[in-house]
């Protein structure tokens, strides 16, 4: 199989879907919820062809993170128009995200793993056609007060980190990402239930604001929000996945998915061949771009969906992800994302993933 997370989840954060090795990413990010009045639906199937250009037009939902980048490089490229698609981009949150796949609003969503398997859980009927990010961009930010108090740095070792967070106060707004904290907290010996005193927020955006008037120390989301907060000079990201490999892509496996409803599949399989088309082309132009300096293509791509993140921080996240050339999916892969996610303890009761729930056939 394949965060983000929220939400990632980099995770968020890669999703190797084959064999060898997993990937990951979680698809965790504050975003606007999607008005339903803004969308026209017919039934389960809302995409449309226009009269004037001829192609069909498929509403695409994301959650805003640097996930969406290759959606967005897709577009710019010009890949959706060559095979005959115009794509419409609505920000959802993972509670949104679902509902609106299942209800018609949108084709397509880029999902996180974790809100991909919670709703195969509810029995929404769901299938991942393809992966289009590999890794988990997570960064842990401290408050420039709490770095200054502790002596933390960008280069401090991960132990004397998680021994600074030992009677913290911690932000949350995610299950995962608290999870995930917790994981990288419990190999230093430092109990996150007894030894850091959380506060619950509704969304990055949140632990952001939090972190930056002191309500908390510390939060640990996707990027590009902690380098961002560095980036201003209010704080300092003190982890990340080369620092802490538990979140890293080769023992998280985790990865970012190109979702759609099996109905929609079985109705339009040459729109959704179109559409895995088009995004694996552009993950592959990343691959081999994204290090060009004088390539600015997926940088501005990436703002489309990463607004007001300075050229730096945007680069620098996209660096964190690996971006595959090819989508393919494998059982191998799957295995090593749902040990992931047992693991964080956040998933539904009986939440499981079988092979009728995702497939390479639209792959080209």
């Amino acid at each position: 199989m394949t965060h983000a997370h929220p939400t990632t989840p980099a995770a968020r954060r890669g999703t190797r879907l084959r064999p060898g090795g997993g990937r990951r990413m979680l698809a965790l990010t504050s975003a606007t919820v999607l008005a339903p009045a803004l969308l026209t639906a017919c039934g389960n199937d809302s995409s449309t062809t226009s009269a004037s250009d001829g192609l069909v037009q498929v509403t695409v939902g994301g959650g805003g993170s640097i996930f969406d980048t290759p959606l967005q490089v897709a577009d710019a490229n010009g890949y959706f128009r060559k095979q005959g698609l115009k794509m419409k981009f609505v920000t959802l949150t993972a509670a949104t995200g679902p509902s609106a796949l299942q209800s018609g609003s949108v084709q397509f969503y880029d999902s996180s793993p974790t809100a991909f398997v919670s709703a195969l859980a509810k029995g929404l009927p769901q299938l991942a056609v393809s992966t289009d990010g590999l890794g988990n961009p997570l960064g842990l930010v401290v408050s420039k007060k709490f770095a200054t108090a502790h002596k933390l740095t960008a280069s401090s070792p991960a132990a004397t980190v998680a021994k600074a967070l030992s009677g913290s106060t911690g932000g949350s707004s995610s299950a995962n990402t608290r999870a995930e904290a917790g994981i990288f907290l419990k190999k230093y010996g430092v109990d996150p239930d007894k030894k850091v005193k959380w506060v619950t927020l509704p969304s990055p955006a949140a632990d952001k604001a939090a972190v930056n008037s002191g309500q908390i120390d510390w939060f640990l989301t996707s990027e590009p929000i902690p380098l961002q907060i560095q980036d201003d000079g209010d704080g300092v990201v003190v982890a990340d996945p080369a620092k802490v490999p538990e979140w890293a892509a080769e023992d998280a496996g985790y990865g970012q998915l190109v979702v759609t409803q099996k109905s929609y599949a079985s109705a339009h399989p040459d729109i959704v061949k179109k559409f895995a088309t088009a995004v694996q082309q552009a993950t592959a132009y990343m691959n081999t771009h994204l290090k060009d300096s004088n390539d600015q293509t997926v940088t501005k791509a990436a703002q489309k969906s990463l607004t007001g993140a300075p050229n730096s921080v945007v680069q620098a996240s996209l660096q964190q992800v690996e971006w595959p050339t090819s989508g393919s999916m494998d059982a191998a892969g799957w295995k090593k994302t749902m040990a992931f996610l047992t693991s964080l303890g956040t998933l539904p009761s009986g939440a499981e993933v079988t092979t009728d729930n995702w497939t390479n056939k639209y792959l080209p």
